[in-house]
C-alpha cells in the first residue's frame, strides 16, 4: 500500500494521536521525527501532516513549498498555529483534539486514486412545476438500477426536498446543513456512508424548516468528493440557480431543461435557457406533453435553438403515488422511466469493473 500522508514531528503525543486517526481512515502514514526525515519524504506522500514542534526547523531547512500540508498543533500550541502554519506554508491549520474528525476525512481523502470518473448532469425546469424534480428522482432511480452508483443532489433549497419526492424523508443520514459548512477535501467513502439511500440510491437533500445557506465552496466540496466515488452525479436546480447551483452547472457535462407544451412555458425557458449558458454549453430539452394548444416538441426546440432529447409523456400515477410516498415502487414501469434509460443510455457512462467496496 502506498504511502498516504507523512506525518513530520518528534511530539510522541501528536504522532500517536496522527497515526490512530490514520488507521480509521485506513491510510498508510510514516512518521520522520527529525527534519533531514522529512525532507527525505516531503514530496513523497499526497498528504503532509506537519507538527508545530518541527514547523521551524523544516522552514530554515528549506523543503518547498507543496500543496497538501496542514500543520497539526497540541491545544498548548494553538495560539501559536498561524505563525507556525505561514513558516512552513501549510494550506490548512488542526488543532488536536478538536479537529480529529476533519482530520480523519483529511487522510481518507488523500487515500483515494484521484482520477475523476462521475459523470455530472443538471436538471432544471424552464417554469415552474415543469416536473424537473420528478425528473431528477427517476434518473436516479433508473441509474441505480442499472448497477451505476449513483448521487441524487437537491440543488434546489426552497424546492420542497427531494427526499419527499421519494419518499426518504425520515431516512436517518446527513442533509445539506451537515455538510455545507465543511473546509477542504471531503473523502468519497465517507461521503457516501453518511448519506441517506433509497433502495440503491445515494440522496442529498435538506431538512425541514428555513432554508440554509449553501455556497459555492460547500458544492464544490461535494461535487469534488462524489466525482471519486459514483459513476453518476445527478443535481436537481432551479431556474435560477444561485452561486453553488453554478458550480453544478459547470461542473455538468449535460443539462436538460424540461418545459411544459405550453406558450406561456416556451417563454419563460428561453429567459432560463439564456442564463444557463453562461455556465454551460450543453443543453438538451425535454418536452413535456401534451400540449393544450398544438405545440409540437420541434417547434419549441427550433423556437429555443436547443437541440431536443425526448418527449415527456405525463404519467397521472405519479402525483398521487408522490403523495403516499410510493413513488420508488411505481417508478420502474412506464413512459418515463423508459426515457431515463434512454438518456442514460446516451450518456456513455463507463459501469465500474469491479464492484463498489460495500459500506462498513
Amino acid at each position: 500500500m502506498a504511502t498516504t500522508a507523512l506525518i513530520a514531528t518528534a511530539d510522541p503525543r501528536i504522532a500517536d494521536d496522527l497515526l490512530r486517526l490514520a488507521a480509521a481512515a485506513n491510510a498508510e502514514a510514516t512518521v520522520a521525527t527529525t527534519v533531514e526525515q522529512a525532507r527525505t519524504d516531503w514530496r513523497r506522500s499526497p498528504l503532509v501532516l506537519v507538527g508545530a514542534d518541527m514547523a521551524d526547523g523544516l522552514a530554515a531547512g528549506g523543503v518547498a513549498r507543496r500543496t497538501g500540508v496542514v500543520l497539526v498543533t497540541g491545544e498548548a500550541g494553538a495560539s501559536d498555529g498561524f505563525r507556525a502554519a505561514v513558516v512552513v506554508g501549510a494550506q490548512d491549520l488542526a488543532a488536536l483534539p478538536d479537529d480529529e474528525e476533519w482530520l480523519v476525512n483529511a487522510l481518507a481523502a488523500a487515500a483515494e486514486p484521484d482520477d475523476a470518473r462521475a459523470v455530472t448532469v443538471c436538471v432544471t425546469g424552464g417554469r415552474g412545476g415543469a416536473g424537473a424534480s420528478v425528473l431528477s428522482a427517476m434518473l436516479g432511480l433508473t441509474a441505480a438500477r442499472q448497477g451505476l452508483s449513483t448521487l441524487l443532489v437537491d440543488g434546489d433549497p426552497r424546492g420542497g426536498g427531494l427526499d419527499l419526492v421519494l419518499g426518504a424523508e425520515d431516512v436517518p443520514g446527513s442533509r445539506w446543513p451537515d455538510l455545507a459548512g465543511r473546509r477542504g477535501r471531503l473523502s468519497a467513502e465517507l461521503l457516501r456512508r453518511s448519506l441517506p439511500a433509497v433502495e440503491e440510491l445515494t440522496l442529498l437533500s435538506w431538512h425541514r424548516g428555513d432554508p440554509e445557506h449553501l455556497g459555492p465552496e460547500g458544492m464544490h466540496t461535494v461535487l469534488d468528493a462524489a466525482v471519486r466515488g459514483f459513476d453518476l452525479i445527478i443535481v436537481d436546480l432551479p431556474r435560477d440557480p444561485d452561486e453553488a447551483g453554478r458550480v453544478a452547472l459547470r461542473a455538468a457535462s449535460r443539462t436538460f431543461l424540461i418545459v411544459p407544451a405550453e406558450l406561456r412555458a416556451v417563454a419563460a425557458a428561453d429567459r432560463v435557457a439564456a442564463s444557463l449558458l453562461g455556465d454551460t454549453d450543453d443543453i438538451r430539452l425535454l418536452v413535456r406533453d401534451p400540449s393544450p394548444g398544438g405545440l409540437t416538441p420541434e417547434v419549441i426546440a427550433r423556437t429555443l435553438d436547443l437541440p431536443l432529447a425526448s418527449s415527456v409523456q405525463d404519467d397521472r400515477r405519479l402525483p398521487a403515488a408522490i403523495e403516499r410516498g410510493e413513488f420508488p415502487r411505481l417508478s420502474r414501469r412506464g413512459s418515463l422511466p423508459d426515457l431515463c434509460d434512454r438518456l442514460i443510455e446516451d450518456l456513455h457512462i463507463p459501469h465500474p469493473a469491479l464492484p463498489r467496496k460495500e459500506a462498513a
